[in-house]
């Protein structure tokens, strides 16, 4: 356990740190590579890691393509002006309605999706709008927040939603029955807080005159409607898929490329620029991260887990779903959100006959909110926090660890409140 644990935590904090610009991938990789030399985990576990994870990787694969080809066509832009638009200058209107959009490319491009392509557009737009730094740094902490809270409905919408959906064998409709009213309730008790907190840094009034008109900054009007149809033909898409039990990366992938060789007829994108720009770090990054931390399975973490699962599914449904959504949520924040739903939803399994699906479903609320208690909760923290450094904002790990320790016990117990 002792060399299991080292390897994870030496892995992690070079994935955290990134030394010389080192990919977190490649640290992923090497950490694998290391324990795979010193027998914390086998060849065989290689190969269970990456049945695990390969549908969830491809699909994110795919949900960034998409997101790319959309933000290169002016898509998310349009979004975000007409956002700013409809809020005819009241400062707490545009708060809300910027975490209303959050929420909306969260829920459709995965929290990743939110985190790379839609922070430097508000960004860009509150600078536009000459907003002092307090103020955009209160909308940038709602916008990073509302990416990964409200990660919750669909099954693309978040990896560990894919990994656990498939590990339980959850299909695309149930999954989306029984989270869509915590995603509901997530994001309405998000906005709540979220003002409650930052309320002191939102302007009462914003210039909105500032900005451009949303139609400017489309490339092709005909390719931006047409993005709206084949988007809601790709979600029925994913509902065909469940019926014929296909895996998510069919649709999510082959969507991506699909829409990538759409606008490409339409003049609009060059496709090698997409493809050449599209996070493939992150496959190595999940391969590489799951086989470290299934060192640690294989050292007993996940028996002690299944343990802890055991008292609490013996306290009633609404202890165990409150205890496991809170468990899983402390992992996530010290050993990040992709291990912990793997070795939660193995320890889940572990349980036997008395595990109940909805810990499951707890598994990945604890997962995707509890994150945001630190800066290395997530990945997509840590894009979002890479993207604001690239542009010259910089968070501190004090600053963003008070705001996320204030915030998300709350919104996460009553969402995990809205489960039971």
């Amino acid at each position: 356990m002792f060399i299991a644990s080292l390897i994870f935590i030496v892995t992690l904090v070079f994935v955290i740190w990134q030394p010389k610009n080192l990919q977190i991938g490649t640290t992923a990789v090497i950490g694998a590579i290391v324990a795979l030399v010193v027998g914390v985990v086998s060849l065989d576990d290689v190969f269970i890691v990456t049945d695990i994870v390969w549908d969830a990787t491809l699909a994110f694969i795919g949900i960034i393509i998409l997101s790319m080809v959309l933000d290169e066509i002016g898509f998310f832009e349009w979004c975000a002006l007409k956002m700013a638009k409809f809020s005819n200058g009241n400062g707490t209107l545009m708060f809300i309605y910027s975490i209303l959009l959050g929420a909306f490319v969260s829920a459709l491009f995965a929290n990743d999706g939110a985190a790379l392509i839609l922070t430097p557009i508000l960004l860009a737009k509150m600078r536009i709008l000459n907003l002092n730094m307090k103020s955009i740094i209160a909308f940038l902490l709602a916008g990073g927040f509302i990416s990964d809270s409200a990660s919750l409905p669909f099954v693309f919408s978040n990896l560990t939603n894919i990994v656990t959906a498939n590990y339980f064998d959850i299909g695309f409709m149930e999954y989306l029955q029984n989270m869509i009213i915590p995603y509901i309730v997530s994001v309405f008790v998000s906005i709540i807080f979220l003002y409650l907190i930052l309320r002191k840094d939102i302007p009462k009034t914003i210039d909105t005159s500032l900005l451009k008109e949303p139609s400017s900054v489309l490339k092709n009007v005909k390719l931006f409607y047409l993005a709206w149809i084949f988007l809601a033909v790709l979600l029925v898409g994913y509902f065909v898929g469940d019926a014929y039990d296909l895996p998510v990366s069919v649709f999510a992938l082959g969507g991506g490329i699909i829409f990538l060789i759409i606008a490409k007829l339409f003049n609009a994108v060059k496709p090698v620029h997409i493809i050449k720009e599209a996070p493939w770090q992150v496959v190595w990054f999940s391969i590489g991260l799951y086989i470290v931390v299934y060192g640690l399975k294989n050292e007993g973490l996940t028996d002690y887990l299944t343990l802890v699962l055991h008292d609490l599914a013996q306290r009633g449904d609404t202890i165990a779903i409150i205890g496991t959504g809170f468990l899983s949520a402390f992992l996530s924040a010290i050993m990040n959100n992709m291990p912990t739903v793997m070795i939660m939803d193995i320890a889940l399994q572990n349980m036997g006959e008395s595990m109940n699906q909805a810990l499951a479903y707890a598994n990945i609320i604890g997962c995707n909110l509890g994150p945001k208690m630190t800066p290395f909760g997530s990945l997509a923290t840590l894009l979002w926090l890479h993207v604001l450094a690239k542009k010259g904002v910089n968070i501190s790990f004090a600053q963003y660890s008070k705001f996320g320790l204030i915030i998300t016990p709350p919104v996460l117990f009553i969402v995990l409140l809205s489960l039971v």
